[in-house]
């Protein structure tokens, strides 16, 4: 078969960029673009494989022995099959390989950087990390705070052109829920259990809280490397009773509903998936000023933003919406009316085309 756009990511595991993805992939017009997706690496829990391939997309996966070397021959023969328009990598590390299967084709390659563009290129070894960063010559950031660090930079390693294309929320799927002004405060945090995520930092929080005598429940959704460690954390603490770590789940919306606020503590975030679908649910936000969150959350209004590592103002903000539910109410409500005009999938879809065009595709 032949297609228009070929979209190349890491894996397919219960991450932020996999669902842009497959929010990209359910809005656009599949019969007229004919999307496929390579998937670079294996990986045990593939969760988002069943849920593209229900949207008629085909999905090409390399064998689990292959070395890089071998993946990269293999996905340049691909492309060459497919003989795809555009050539899209959606994890930062696979950017070259999008570069490298592109070269000597009419596809136009771009690539992605999804986080701060600094933490990505720390985490992917110096070489892959240099090539990464210069190839392809077009890269999509899905945040301000990466494009500004590109343009800023010296380095002769970065792509020629950044667009700013921020994430989506299905407005369908995350829809607003009444806030109770009754019963226990439930703090919601989502996210991986990785140390840029900074959950230790929430458990800090929590028995701060707690020792103001302020009644909450901090409950964790995510799993990871850091799981026993942190629930040992939270015994060592004291907060066996008042934190509860439900490890990964698909029902992020529900957990919203049942929420009375999120709170985010990372050292380090892009455009943050989670941050955006709290407040479609109409939930207000705390959260560290990282990446995108000072745009997404407008401090005051439908949240509140704090510096990293002001683990005093962030105790001090969580404390406010915990003993002002009228307060956390309207904020939620303010952050459902910003979500309806700034989330939308129709956005994501119309900006990433817009950016494939500025790159150089004809679009037909």
């Amino acid at each position: 078969m032949t297609c228009r756009l070929l979209y190349v990511i890491g894996q397919l595991r219960a991450g932020g960029s996999e669902r842009q993805l497959y929010y990209l992939l359910q809005a656009m017009d599949r019969e007229r673009y004919r999307p496929v997706v390579v998937v670079w690496n294996v990986h045990e829990n593939n969760v988002y494989a069943p849920l593209i391939r229900a949207l008629g997309v085909t999905l090409h996966f390399f064998h689990p022995e292959f070395s890089a070397a071998a993946k990269l021959r293999e996905f340049r023969r691909l492309v060459r099959e497919l003989n795809p328009e555009v050539v899209h990598s959606y994890s930062f590390y696979t950017n070259f390989a999008a570069y490298w299967a592109a070269v000597g084709t009419q596809a136009v390659a771009l690539g992605s950087i999804r986080s701060d563009f600094t933490f990505d290129k720390q985490s992917n070894g110096p070489w892959l990390s240099r090539l990464s960063s210069r190839w392809p010559r077009h890269q999509i950031c899905n945040n301000s705070l990466a494009a500004a660090a590109v343009r800023r930079s010296r380095s002769l390693f970065v792509p020629e052109q950044v667009y700013v294309v921020r994430n989506g929320v299905d407005l369908e799927l995350f829809r607003s829920v009444p806030l109770s002004a009754t019963g226990q405060v439930h703090i919601l945090g989502v996210g991986s259990l990785f140390p840029v995520k900074r959950w230790d930092r929430l458990l800090v929080s929590a028995l701060e809280l707690k020792q103001r005598g302020l009644d909450c429940l901090v409950r964790i959704a995510g799993d990871g490397p850091l799981r026993r460690s942190l629930e040992q954390l939270a015994q060592d603490l004291g907060l066996a009773n008042c934190i509860e770590f439900i490890g990964h789940t698909d029902d992020i919306p529900r957990l919203l509903s049942g929420a009375t606020f999120l709170v985010l503590t990372s050292d380090n975030e892009g455009c943050p998936n989670v941050v955006m679908e709290a407040m479609a649910c109409g939930r207000a936000v705390v959260a560290t000023d990282v990446g995108d969150i000072p745009s997404l959350v407008e401090d005051g209004k439908t949240g509140f933003v704090v510096r990293r590592g002001d683990d005093t103002a962030l105790v001090a903000r969580m404390a406010t919406l915990i003993t002002q539910i009228d307060l956390c109410r309207q904020m939620g409500e303010a952050g459902r009316v910003k979500a309806e005009r700034e989330f939308g999938l129709d956005r994501l879809v119309a900006e990433t085309l817009a950016a494939y065009r500025a790159a150089g595709w004809k679009d037909a």
